[in-house]
C-alpha cells in the first residue's frame, strides 16, 4: 500500500517524516542536510523505497496569513521537487508547527540548542499528522 511523505522544509535542514500504510499514523523518516546531501535526489530515493504516492509539504505563512520570504523560499522549493518526480504536491499551512515540536521536546526533557534536527523532523511528523487526522 502507498504511503504519504510528510516535509518540513528549512534552508538547512529538511525534516522528513512517512505515514504508515493505513495513512493513520505519521512517524519520523530523516533529517535531510541541504549542505551535506543532494535533497533533490534523497528525497527521490526516499519515495521510491516507501512507495509514496502523495507528499505534503508545510507552507510557511505569517501568522496574519501573508506570505513571507520563507513562504517563496519553499514554494521555489516546491517547483524545484515537481520538476524531478511524478506524484502530487499538497501544501498544508504549518504556522507555529515549530514552536509547538521545540515546546514537545522542551516537555521531554531534550535541549532544543543543539538538537535543531529533532525539531525539524517532529515539525514535519506535525504537518503530515495534522494532514492524516484532517484528510477526507
Amino acid at each position: 500500500m502507498k504511503k504519504v511523505l510528510g516535509i518540513d522544509y528549512g534552508e538547512r535542514r529538511i525534516g522528513i517524516a512517512i505515514s504508515d500504510s493505513l495513512k493513520i499514523i505519521a512517524t519520523p523518516l530523516t533529517v535531510i542536510d541541504r549542505k551535506k546531501q543532494n535533497y533533490l535526489e534523497t528525497i527521490q530515493q526516499i519515495i521510491i523505497e516507501n512507495n509514496v504516492e502523495l507528499i505534503i509539504v508545510g507552507l510557511p505563512i505569517t501568522l496574519k496569513g501573508n506570505q513571507s520570504i520563507q513562504t517563496n523560499k519553499t514554494n521555489i522549493f516546491i517547483n524545484e521537487l515537481l520538476e524531478k518526480i511524478d506524484i502530487p504536491i499538497q501544501t498544508i499551512d504549518e504556522r507555529l508547527t515549530s514552536q509547538e515540536a521545540e515546546k514537545i521536546l522542551i516537555q521531554k526533557g531534550i535541549k532544543t540548542g543543539h538538537n535543531k534536527s529533532k525539531i525539524d523532523q517532529l515539525s514535519a511528523i506535525i504537518i503530515l499528522q495534522e494532514y492524516l487526522d484532517t484528510k477526507i
